[in-house]
């Protein structure tokens, strides 16, 4: 556990990610933002942990240092890098902001808020998700609402209105100009926004009951296979090219899932986290004698569901997500986290590096996760 860090920092953490980093420097990222959450006055905060990975025991100089926050009107229900100045998030008053990070002088500024993004026809609806393709962003909402922005503009690029009868809860680019909902009963809509109308390309769903799913990422190499986690905290795999139900389905967490993500330049490896106050690390291994996050010395303490399969004795999971193979390999589950309580809302993983935040007002650095 000597490569995690916990920082306290007094306010409910709903959502976390890393500041984009150059792919041609190979750098580890060392900054990264926070928003929270049912707080009396809840901020985007920009945080700092020195030299993330680097070699040896001492991989930090101590602990995140914050440099710099701003308060956000309303719950920070999800924040999104849109390059390495630019910050979106998402509130609970319904309004989509733009901060920019100042690093000359490690202020935070808003450049562009568009204030009810999304509404009821007499108040404003939460705005739940938001996802970056620059210059474009997507927002969701309580409302039913798929709402298109270009960054560069001030008003609304294009809004779907009647997108869905109930909460849509996450939203992600699958390609520049399709995006995937996830919503409140158990549904995936993808959209196109070359066609007209506010009809979707395309619907998935879960069978029999119609469990509400929290959160969606996309696979980042193969635009076709994504992952979702729900109220159920069942790991779902599908693949939008076939059928409308998902490929597997794992045992993944004891109530809510609140975020999966792939590693986004490894995506044998995935993470997932939930209100049960447990963070996942899992890993599509291909038969090798010990899964790589158990070589190198780890603390097997933290090992839990070593070579676990998947629910139902589904082992189609195994050396690729897609993978139809089973003698190939096998599904690895890893605790990344010492003993929780308390919800873990957020997680975000670039090169050897996770952060996640908690509902007990705690942020936690990973400095070398085994990827």
């Amino acid at each position: 556990m000597d490569s995690i860090n916990a920082k306290y920092v007094s306010q409910k953490i709903s959502k976390v990610r890393w500041r984009p980093v150059s792919s041609a420097a190979l750098q580890q990222p060392e900054v990264f933002a926070t928003g929270s959450w049912d707080n009396e006055d809840n901020k985007v905060s920009v945080w700092s942990v020195g030299e993330c990975g680097g070699a040896g025991e001492d991989a930090f100089e101590g602990d995140p240092q914050l440099l710099c926050e701003l308060r956000h009107a309303g719950d920070v229900l999800d924040l999104q890098f849109l390059d390495q100045d630019r910050i979106v998030t998402a509130s609970s008053t319904g309004a989509v902001t733009i901060f920019r990070h100042h690093h000359n002088n490690q202020t935070l500024s808003v450049a562009q808020r568009w204030d009810k993004a999304h509404r009821y026809p007499c108040d404003n609806a939460p705005c739940t998700g938001v996802a970056c393709s620059s210059p474009e962003l997507v927002s969701v909402g309580e409302d039913g609402r798929v709402v298109l922005f270009r960054v560069d503009q001030s008003g609304i690029l294009r809004t779907i209105d009647n997108a869905d009868s109930s909460t849509i809860h996450a939203v992600t680019f699958l390609r520049t100009t399709e995006v995937l909902t996830v919503n409140s009963i158990g549904q995936l809509k993808l959209w196109d926004f070359r066609q007209q109308g506010n009809d979707p390309a395309q619907i998935l769903s879960l069978t029999g009951d119609r469990v509400p799913l929290h959160c969606v990422d996309r696979h980042p190499n193969q635009q076709h296979i994504v992952a979702t986690g729900g109220q159920d905290g069942m790991l779902c795999i599908w693949d939008v090219r076939q059928g409308s139900m998902p490929f597997s389905l794992m045992e993944a967490h004891s109530a809510e899932m609140w975020e999966v993500h792939f590693h986004p330049s490894n995506p044998d490896h995935l993470f997932t986290c939930s209100e049960d106050g447990s963070l996942l690390h899992w890993e599509t291994s291909t038969g090798s004698d010990a899964p790589s996050f158990l070589q190198g010395g780890r603390n097997s303490t933290i090992v839990s569901r070593s070579s676990a399969a998947p629910a139902g004795g589904n082992q189609s999971l195994i050396s690729a997500w897609l993978s139809g193979d089973s003698t190939k390999g096998r599904l690895e589950t890893t605790h990344m986290l010492p003993s929780q309580t308390l919800s873990v809302n957020s997680l975000d993983v670039l090169g050897q590096c996770l952060v996640c935040g908690t509902d007990g007002e705690a942020i936690y650095v990973n400095s070398r996760v085994p990827i």
